[in-house]
């Protein structure tokens, strides 16, 4: 299946934030995928995943992006079809 490019961002409160970077903790610590649900579509991160997190710094605003990277490929997208012990959020 091919896929469009997507660049979205969502704001989160305090409470959501809080319950989803708890999540990702628990599937980082037991080495299992991580789904998420943003902008109506929902991602499963792999165990796999290169995780990186990000500074920018501009006059008159700071940012730090966490980020997580995989490639695509059919093994991943049979993956995420299969693995129903994770929730999504």
């Amino acid at each position: 299946m091919t896929r469009s490019p997507r660049d979205i961002e969502r704001m989160y409160s305090t409470p959501e934030i809080v319950a989803k970077l708890r999540r990702l903790a628990d599937a980082l610590e037991t080495d299992r995928p991580f789904r998420i649900q943003i902008a109506g579509v929902r991602i499963q991160v792999p165990e796999r995943a290169q995780f990186s997190i990000e500074h920018e710094r501009d006059d008159d605003e700071e940012e730090i992006e966490f980020q997580f990277k995989w490639s695509l490929d059919a093994d991943s997208e049979r993956e995420a079809g299969e693995d129903s012990s994770v929730h999504v959020v």
